[in-house]
């Protein structure tokens, strides 16, 4: 099976997948986490990332704007409605972002 990359291109199952900051939260269960959502621009794959609120210290640990990741690591959006917010923030983030810069 095959994916097709961000530029279009066909690429092996191995590929990484581009997904962009659509949210950042406080974690409820525990104190000074932070809970990290990137999805795909479609909104249809996701990708979540904790850190220690300590962690965000240096420029070293900066949250970028995309992250690349394996595909074996994106769950899916099942709820129509989440899914259409994160397509609308990660195409957003994209068009007002390079994946790099810091956000």
């Amino acid at each position: 099976m095959s994916e097709t990359t961000t530029d279009g291109e066909a690429a092996t199952e191995t590929a990484e997948t581009r997904v962009w900051l659509v949210e950042r939260t406080y974690s409820d269960d525990e104190q000074n986490l932070i809970i990290l959502v990137y999805a795909t621009p479609d909104g249809e794959r996701y990708f979540r990332k904790e850190r220690a609120l300590t962690s965000f210290t240096g420029a070293a640990r900066e949250t970028l704007a995309a992250l690349d990741v394996a595909p074996g690591q994106l769950g899916a959006v099942d709820d129509p409605e989440t899914r259409e917010r994160y397509a609308a923030e990660a195409t957003r983030m994209a068009e007002k972002y390079d994946p790099d810069d810091p956000i």
